[in-house]
């Protein structure tokens, strides 16, 4: 074989290499996420989630959710936060209420980091229904339907897994089309 067809397919075999890994990294929001980035790094350039990274913001939990980890975040797209009645998002962003955004934004976090397939094991050992503790100490419920896992809140709120396994260098990202809201 020839230098130049030895070159070649080196070339090809680094090209085909490179798309591969550029393909591996999922897009949220319009944007592609990083394995080796944190949450937070990530989660600024979503452009379906910038309700949720200024709610982060707002309740001072960017240096936690920057912090090793890991984490599991459920986090709710923009659409989910519109879901909720008018003004709740402008009412938990007040200073006033960093207490009570920060109780909800926990509930959306889970210690360790469980995949899609970490998630459907506890269910099925948990006879079709795992039970999620989070980090504000609430509980989180979480099962199949279908194709999707689907959580649900102490309040009996629903909310589907529209995007799952978005690894991060400190966790894991599912995304959900619902806020989950607790007690």
């Amino acid at each position: 074989m020839s230098l130049a067809r030895i070159g070649r397919f080196a070339l090809a075999a680094i090209l085909v290499s490179t798309v591969a890994s550029a393909q591996k990294n999922p897009m949220v929001g319009g944007k592609e996420m990083f394995p080796n980035k944190n949450i937070i790094e990530n989660a600024v350039n979503s452009a379906d989630h910038t309700t949720l990274v200024a709610a982060v913001k707002a309740a001072g939990l960017v240096d936690t959710l920057q912090g090793a980890g890991p984490f599991t975040v459920f986090a709710p797209t923009n659409a989910a936060f519109q879901k909720l009645p008018a003004g709740t998002v402008d009412t938990l962003l007040k200073p006033e209420n960093k207490a009570m955004l920060t109780t909800v934004l926990t509930y959306h976090v889970v210690p360790g980091r469980l995949s899609s397939v970490d998630l459907k094991k506890q269910i099925k050992m948990d006879n079709g229904t795992a039970t999620l503790k989070t980090v504000s100490g609430g509980t989180l419920w979480a099962m199949v339907k279908g194709d999707d896992i689907i959580l649900k809140d102490e309040k009996g709120g629903m909310s589907k897994i529209t995007q799952a396994n978005v690894f991060q260098s400190n966790g894991v990202i599912h995304v959900v089309d619902t806020v989950v809201l607790p007690k």
